[in-house]
């Protein structure tokens, strides 16, 4: 395989975005979060403006995995001040607020609004033993013919089979459960829902059914929300906190990260009809692979290759499979870093990029890699039990992650082609992973087909777009809010090599 980089940029439309309304989007995901302004024209797309940044990691606390969620919210309320003060600034009027995070994991309120504790993180443990207690009740074909979601041990069902009491709380996603504290309205938002195991995937609402077989209480989520809807204005504790406008609203946008990152693939819709034949990875600490519908695909045959079908923005269904993402490089650099090795990410992925093809590959989505500790010596064992052996070089293990995600990315795009019956022509990588030049060659290499590189920022500008089109100043339907994306973007297209060479594959 040619190594190479083989990209071409296209460049952005001269011009700053601007515009006297603006709005913030608040995104966090497992690692970090931001606070961002957005300013969007309908003629050069979105302009993000990075307010704040801040960590986010599990802890160890209370005998688990959990979220330090009182600092999680402290740092949002510190980038909320912090957008206020720039708006006013710039004499700015911020319309509203979004919020988007990863999925599935939830904190508890009683009924008096207060967490019962810090929220487990779903790399936690306990929800493997419940798994099989779950489907006990009810059985795995079942739960996926009527959720559609892709098997995963920590997903929320499981979670909540965990807890030891549930009289007089309810769940609130993450983002539900910020959105909760900076207005005191409780609600849940569609796309997140819709990766509960709980959520009917034909129906859109609730399966009320297995929250009774499950013993769960039927209110222990509050009512659904769609993107585009209010969920209320801010609590006067929050305005006296963060000085924002009186009139501030919290909307509620794609609140599951990756509908909000898939709403903004700048994909261009192919012709009169509206259809677009283009596939997606969502690349960060996860990978999510897939392509974009207009109804479940609930087979038996879709069950058994552990595909999901997850709500998107405007009804659609984001129809993927998890796969593993970047995290398992940032924890080896994590443990290289606690040995002293700390050459740059750059500089690594060059090493890496040197290095023939042909290396040793692992399964980079095997549970195995969930929890954090010693990823490159675990990297390391795995390639031992295929029977090949991985040099204990920085470089050579960086490289085996590569290789190993593009070619997770090539088997699940296939797979997503061969269940529903569709053909894509380009992949999108969005997200953190589209900074990385050398995995989307090897994509581009691995899939056979034109990888589109960027946005990096895409969840944040998805998430803005929807609240723009809810307050008026952007109109039309997702083949219009992604050309806005498109419009103001520099996006990077890699060949694949059977191309460039002339080698036919």
């Amino acid at each position: 395989m040619n190594n190479r980089t083989t990209a071409s940029t296209v460049p952005a439309p001269a011009g700053a975005v601007s515009s006297h309304n603006v709005f913030v989007a608040i995104d966090i995901g497992a690692s970090s979060g931001r606070v961002m302004l957005g300013r969007v024209s309908a003629a050069s797309g979105v302009a993000l403006e990075t307010i704040h940044r801040f960590p986010n990691g599990v802890v160890e606390l209370d005998g688990g995995l959990r979220w330090d969620f009182d600092a999680l919210f402290a740092e949002v309320l510190k980038g909320l001040a912090a957008a206020a003060a720039v708006a006013r600034e710039n004499g700015e009027h911020i319309l509203s607020i979004g919020i988007d995070t990863w999925a599935v994991d939830y904190g508890l309120v009683n009924k008096a609004g207060e967490l019962t504790a810090q929220p487990y993180s779903y790399r936690d443990e306990r929800s493997r033993a419940t798994v099989e207690r779950v489907h006990a009740v009810i059985s795995p074909e079942k739960l996926y013919a009527t959720t559609g979601l892709q098997y995963l041990q920590f997903n929320t069902v499981y979670q909540l089979a965990a807890e030891p009491n549930l009289d007089g709380v309810q769940a609130l996603l993450i983002p539900d459960l910020i959105a909760f504290l900076l207005t005191g309205v409780r609600r849940t938002e569609a796309t997140n829902a819709s990766t509960t195991g709980l959520f009917d995937a034909m129906a859109g609402q609730w399966a009320t059914d297995f929250l009774d077989a499950l013993g769960l209480p039927f209110d222990i989520f509050p009512p659904l929300i769609q993107p585009g809807e209010t969920v209320g204005t801010l609590l006067p504790g929050i305005l006296e906190q963060t000085g924002l406008p009186a009139d501030t609203t919290v909307v509620a946008v794609g609140s599951h990260d990756t509908a909000s990152a898939v709403a903004a693939v700048p994909a261009q819709v192919l012709d009169s009809t509206g259809e677009q034949d283009f596939a997606y990875i969502s690349s960060g600490t996860w990978s999510l692979v897939g392509v974009e519908l207009d109804a479940p695909v609930l087979s038996e045959a879709s069950r058994k290759a552990n595909f999901t079908n997850e709500r998107g923005v405007d009804g659609t269904i984001r129809y993927l499979r998890n796969v593993g993402g970047l995290w398992l490089l940032s924890e080896c650099q994590r443990a290289w870093a606690a040995q002293g090795f700390s050459q740059s990410l750059p500089a690594l992925l060059d090493s890496a990029a040197a290095l023939p093809s042909g290396g040793p590959q692992i399964n980079a989505d095997d549970p195995a890699f969930t929890a954090p500790d010693n990823m490159p010596d675990r990297i390391r064992a795995a390639v031992r039990n295929t029977g090949a052996v991985l040099p204990d070089r920085p470089a050579a293990v960086v490289r085996c992650i590569m290789d190993s995600l593009a070619a997770g990315y090539a088997r699940t795009l296939a797979d997503a082609e061969r269940l529903t019956g569709g053909s894509t022509s380009v992949v999108h990588i969005v997200g953190g992973g589209s900074q990385n030049r050398l995995l989307c060659q090897l994509t581009a290499d691995a899939t056979g087909k034109p990888v589109i590189a960027g946005p990096v920022e895409a969840t944040a500008q998805g998430n803005v777009l929807v609240q723009a089109r809810a307050a008026g100043v952007v109109a039309g339907g997702l083949a219009e809010l992604r050309g806005l994306v498109a419009a103001g973007e520099e996006l990077v297209r890699y060949q694949p090599a059977h191309e460039v060479s002339g080698v036919p594959s």
